[in-house]
């Protein structure tokens, strides 16, 4: 029973953290450039102690792991905003932001704005970089204009070009933050359009994950159940056992 038990705890702690990813989804389903998640398991295999005394061999166990979380990249819907420093990306990759360490971070949120200095940042305060670094623009630049392909224009001038970067394997990067992600090896997308004046939503479906709630709650209800009656079970044992005369 007390492996039961056991097998129980393991479900109902997956089941916790399952239950935190989601919630953390809905809370960030209208975050601009927000990429959903979710948990992967595994079945996780652990013998009995050993027995030598006895013939027959040891049973195996089979316990719930949530070892990795899965991040879907796929993209948002675009909403139009019509702010000149709003960008979008169309396509695969990353835009490419400074962190205060001087590490690079990458983001799909293009809530970009100017700071008091006149720095382009992103939405926390970080730089955006281009191709020529951090860029500032003061009030001779005028109207900014954004191409497809990143290249920034203003009355002064070309200023650069957004960066974008992409990663074979996207699921090795490393979170930081709601939007923001860490990895090594970027590399230059092919065919991805910059979108000014838009904004890409957060790919969160809402009632998909309204459904995992509901479902996740049920699940943890029926553990619950079956650790009561495997308790129950264990108390009847013992009181039979106590009546027993030797």
């Amino acid at each position: 029973m007390e492996n039961a038990l056991l097998i129980g705890l393991s479900r109902q702690t997956a089941l916790r953290n399952q239950l935190d990813v989601v919630a953390n989804n809905m809370a960030n389903i209208n975050t601009s450039g927000f990429k959903a998640q979710n948990l992967l398991f595994e079945e996780y295999m652990m013998p009995i102690a050993e027995a030598t005394e006895f013939e027959a061999q040891d049973e195996t166990l089979s316990y719930v792991l949530d070892y990795t979380s899965h991040t879907d990249f796929s993209n948002g819907s675009f909403r139009t905003t019509g702010n000149e420093l709003d960008l979008a990306l169309e396509g695969e990759g990353f835009f490419v932001m400074q962190m205060a360490d001087g590490t690079e971070a990458y983001t799909r949120n293009g809530a970009f704005h100017l700071d008091a200095d006149g720095q382009l940042v992103t939405s926390e305060g970080r730089p955006v970089l281009t191709s020529a670094g951090p860029v500032t623009f003061t009030r001779e630049d005028g109207i900014i204009e954004i191409s497809a392909d990143g290249t920034i224009a203003t009355e002064l001038g070309v200023r650069g070009q957004v960066r974008i970067a992409t990663f074979e394997d996207p699921q090795a990067l490393q979170k930081l933050g709601e939007t923001a992600f860490v990895g090594e090896e970027a590399q230059v997308p092919a065919g991805t359009r910059i979108v000014q004046g838009a904004l890409e939503q957060s790919n969160v479906d809402g009632v998909f994950e309204v459904t995992r709630l509901i479902e996740i709650t049920r699940s943890y209800e029926a553990v619950s159940k079956m650790l009561k009656d495997a308790d129950e079970l264990r108390q009847q044992a013992i009181s039979t056992l106590g009546r027993i005369q030797a």
